[in-house]
């Protein structure tokens, strides 16, 4: 069985990349690829989104493994291999001519009552949530069973809004998901499992920002999240419902916390701002986190940590017998805070920008520069000291980074020295003249030597994502390809700070 589940994800993976490079390709011939042409992205450049095409075809690949090897579950295969392409083409779609979200939520209901009736697949009973009672939900599983499944679907879709975010959440949460079916000893399930986590591994591969890879080629796409979405759906309810169940109902909700939390925070706040919950903006996590200094990898991280963590706490309490309805509590009140920060963010975001602070002095997550530029040179207590004088002179309403540099050990320095550039973003709506910006500029310097003795130094180019410098071409809000190199634009200001 090892070996057989170790080969699903090693040729899932295969699959996948050769799948995703065939098609990307295809899309960036006909043309068909994500545009940066409005306010609400972050990239700055066409971006084929076929990375639902590599999770289609590693699951395509486990439904020809599993009508061979556990020929019982035919008809369920058959109801899913459905669902799944319905969800994709549907998502391919909106990606393509961008469909309306009451058309795309029929569909998803669509789906989900096809999971329901034909698949069986549906929350018959929640566990012991009444004080240890089994809290059974009869004709009205159904109505939940939709309305979490939709649910499902556009959490994660929600979600993916940073390179590597998505594709990593729903990566940490199958492998969680396969540990509870090994244990279980639920084979179809494991391998579907397997077939999954190795189709979102070659997705990444293409997503993922790294040191060799500074920006995604292939987006997730509403094709990949949504397929993802409905396939969550599907493994959590089976999983909890079945005879001999790998997870009890309310792990569930642990084991897919991060998009959850999320969602209902998001759609919360806007309904109390008076607006509809289906309108995008800039107000989720991962959009907190950049406007607390966080670059794309740590933000990908820091999230992918968290939720993590949480999907641990959850199979800690099952496993170790906790009642349910105090998991449940449990996770109530995670998500009262986290609504709590995310509707007041002032605070947490001041927060977060130490808390970013730490993570580039204490954890080395600064990148090194080699840049002569650079004129500062400061240890990790004056770095630390300098980047939170800005950050209180600031405060936490106005978009900047801060961002620390470590410089190439010299010979006259011990430990590690430090750099620091500031970048201010202003808004893209915004049409700011020569004229308006120089004054901005003349009367943020004069504050900040009057009231903290703190120069700044401006930048007039840049070279890569880890130089600290600006170019003058692309936007402010993303980052654009322009002859193999990534550019931030005019309406990002970018300063070295000095004392």
């Amino acid at each position: 069985m090892n070996i057989l589940i170790f080969s699903v994800f090693l040729f899932s993976i295969f699959l996948s990349i050769l799948a995703i490079w065939s098609t990307a390709s295809l899309m960036h011939t006909l043309n068909i690829t994500d545009k940066p042409d409005d306010e609400h992205k972050l990239h700055d450049t066409n971006t084929p989104f076929v990375g639902g095409v590599g999770v289609l075809a590693a699951l395509c690949f486990a439904f020809i493994l599993l009508i061979n090897l556990h020929s019982e579950h035919f008809q369920k295969c058959i109801v899913l291999l459905i669902c799944a392409i319905i969800i994709w083409s549907t998502g391919f779609l909106d990606d393509a001519i961008k469909l309306g979200y009451k058309l795309r939520f029929a569909i998803q209901a669509l789906v989900a009552l096809i999971m329901i009736l034909w698949g069986g697949v549906v929350v018959n009973e929640l566990g012991g949530l009444f004080f240890g009672f089994p809290l059974q939900l009869g004709t009205i599983g159904i109505i939940f069973t939709l309305i979490a499944t939709i649910g499902g679907i556009n959490a994660l879709n929600m979600l993916d809004g940073v390179d590597g975010l998505s594709g990593s959440i729903a990566l940490v949460s199958l492998l969680l998901i396969g540990v509870t079916t090994y244990i279980a000893q639920d084979q179809h399930n494991l391998i579907l499992i397997c077939a999954l986590a190795g189709g979102v591994v070659g997705f990444l591969y293409f997503n993922l920002r790294h040191p060799y890879q500074r920006y995604a080629r292939v987006f997730l796409g509403d094709n990949g999240s949504m397929l993802l979405g409905v396939m969550f759906a599907w493994l959590l309810v089976d999983i909890a419902q079945n005879p001999i169940p790998s997870i009890t109902p309310v792990t569930a909700i642990w084991l897919f916390s991060i998009p959850l939390l999320d969602m209902f925070s998001v759609m919360v706040r806007r309904m109390c701002a008076g607006r509809s919950p289906f309108t995008p903006d800039r107000k989720h996590l991962h959009h907190l986190l950049m406007k607390s200094g966080f670059r794309i990898s740590e933000i990908v991280f820091t999230i992918t940590l968290l939720h993590g963590l949480l999907g641990i706490i959850g199979l800690a309490g099952m496993y170790s017998g906790v009642p349910e309805f105090a998991m449940l509590l449990g996770f109530l009140l995670i998500l009262t805070g986290y609504f709590y920060l995310t509707y007041h963010p002032e605070n947490f975001i001041s927060l977060l920008r130490n808390f970013d602070i730490l993570l580039n002095t204490r954890l080395r997550f600064a990148p090194v520069s080699n840049s002569k530029i650079l004129i500062g040179s400061y240890s990790t207590q004056e770095a630390e000291a300098l980047a939170r004088a800005i950050s209180d002179e600031l405060g936490p309403k106005m978009n900047y980074w801060i961002r620390l540099f470590r410089k190439s050990s010299e010979p006259d320095h011990s430990g590690n020295c430090y750099a620091i550039t500031l970048n201010i973003w202003l808004d893209k709506k915004d049409d700011f003249s020569k004229e308006m910006l120089r004054q901005y500029i003349v009367s943020l310097q004069r504050r900040l030597i009057e009231q903290r003795s703190i120069h700044l130094y401006r930048f007039s180019s840049r070279e890569t994502d880890f130089d600290p410098v600006i170019h003058s071409k692309g936007s402010a809000f993303g980052e654009s390809k322009v002859k193999s190199r990534r550019k931030l634009g005019p309406q990002a200001l970018s300063f070295e700070i000095l004392r």
